[in-house]
């Protein structure tokens, strides 16, 4: 595909790293002259100088042809008017938007169209802010987890954890996993042993300190999690570091349910929290101050979010938290090589705004109808959820067993959902036309080989 890029950011770079794996022609818009230079230096892509919402530079940028137009710029007006100019003065078929204000994303109770497909002419919209909410939000949901992702709107989750020495399947070959949870199903998709993915197979033995990715339904996830490791204790108490849009937005999240403080520097925004969140505990200081998170029982806190712009801030506070006693930290980190130096170490999780972003991103992209995209493992591996089209006669899937299909080395079917019904994969599951099939990829090389296997023939689409 011939893919636009407006944005040279965290998202614009990340995003462009996966779609040069991925033998797209792509050509990126920003007025950082360096941004563009470090990005071509990196990838095999064309770069354009200037303002993405200007119609001259988008014909520099080959708008005139282009398949698909991504506006991840840091202004949703630059982002809205790119969307625009793309549909009507260039024909691009396909056109996406980042955008942070809650005014854009909102529907219309009438149509049930968004102001920015309405007026816009955006066919999808990503917004970075409230994915990553929905991500720590089930991450506070699950305190033992390293990563909870959700797909067919939450009623099947992927979840990753740490194997602890001792834990009731460590030691254990995989094909007994039935026998210590006859009442709960469940699909290892993947394991992470010493940075090397390993596909699980019946005999595969869990090791101490192997990060396990398992499927399940949403309702089993906690009985899961007991065979695979200690539970913590369960979270009522958290802090969180930042009032930005994140910040902000996760504590008007978890105050119905959790005891929430919130700690901001800025006096005027932490007026403006104060008024606008009903439950949380607003106050003004520096998260990094020894003194205040001792007065405010650090200690006590069962999760400790760090989530302020400054990524040196947000180390420094979730490493403080952790060694005053706060039992979880979790840090925000933009910089890709800060979040794989501290990610599981003293810091328990440390998240990437656009690895969370590039997901989304990613679903509306892909070739096949892909319904969700999770990237993985800092963008090294996948979890699809793609939907099957066609009949036995032009499908490389529809009719056969999941033993009988032929999958690229390195990618694994873990659920199939059918209507309402969630089918955890097993060799002799066979899958049907109109299937949501969750499949595991450790390799995101092999992807366009997934997605043309699961692509249905012309016939179907003729």
């Amino acid at each position: 595909m011939k893919i636009i890029i407006l944005g040279a950011g965290q998202v614009g770079a990340t995003l462009a790293e996966s779609l040069v794996a991925e033998n797209n022609d792509l050509t990126v818009v920003d007025m950082d002259r360096e941004r563009l230079a470090l990005l071509q230096d990196r990838f095999d892509l064309r770069t354009v100088l200037g303002h993405a919402a200007h119609p001259s530079v988008l014909k520099r940028a080959g708008a005139e042809d282009a398949d698909m137009l991504v506006a991840v710029t840091q202004s949703d007006e630059t982002n809205l008017a790119a969307c625009k100019l793309a549909a009507s003065e260039f024909n691009v078929p396909t056109r996406v938007a980042r955008l942070r204000a809650a005014d854009y994303l909102q529907q219309d109770e009438e149509d049930g169209e968004t102001l920015a497909s309405k007026h816009f002419s955006v066919d999808h919209t990503i917004s970075p802010e409230q994915e990553i909410t929905h991500y720590l939000h089930r991450l506070v949901e699950h305190p033992e987890a390293l990563q909870v992702l959700d797909f067919v709107d939450g009623r099947v989750r992927l979840v990753a954890v740490k194997a602890y020495h001792g834990g009731p399947l460590v030691g254990h070959e995989l094909r007994v996993i039935r026998n210590h949870m006859p009442n709960a199903e469940c699909r290892v998709a993947a394991i992470f042993r010493k940075n090397r993915g390993i596909v699980p197979e019946g005999t595969t033995v869990i090791e101490p300190g192997d990060e396990v990715f398992f499927l399940a339904k949403k309702e089993d996830i906690p009985a899961v999690m007991r065979e695979l490791r200690r539970l913590d204790r369960p979270v009522r108490r958290v802090m969180i570091a930042g009032g930005g849009n994140i910040g902000r937005r996760l504590a008007a999240t978890l105050e119905r349910d959790y005891e929430v403080k919130l700690i901001d520097h800025n006096k005027q925004r932490c007026n403006q929290l104060g008024s606008e969140l009903h439950r949380t505990l607003v106050l003004l200081g520096d998260a990094t101050d020894e003194e205040l998170l001792d007065q405010e029982n650090i200690q006590d806190m069962d999760v400790f979010c760090a989530l302020t712009n400054d990524d040196e801030d947000n180390i420094m506070a979730a490493l403080l938290a952790k060694r005053m006693g706060a039992h979880r930290v979790i840090a925000l980190i933009n910089r890709a090589a800060y979040v794989d130096l501290v990610h599981g170490g003293e810091i328990d999780i440390a998240i990437s705004p656009a690895q969370a972003t590039v997901g989304p991103l990613l679903s509306k992209i892909r070739r096949g109808d892909m319904a969700v995209v999770h990237s993985l493992r800092r963008g090294a591996a996948e979890a699809l959820e793609i939907v099957v089209h066609g009949d036995a006669n032009n499908s490389k899937v529809v009719g056969r067993r999941i033993e009988e299909i032929k999958l690229p080395e390195g990618a694994t079917i873990g659920a199939i959902i059918r209507g309402e019904e969630v089918i955890i994969a097993h060799h002799d599951t066979q899958i049907q036309g109109e299937d949501h099939v969750i499949l595991f990829v450790l390799n995101k090389r092999i992807i366009p080989k997934v997605e043309k296997m699961f692509q249905a023939g012309f016939a179907f689409f003729g």
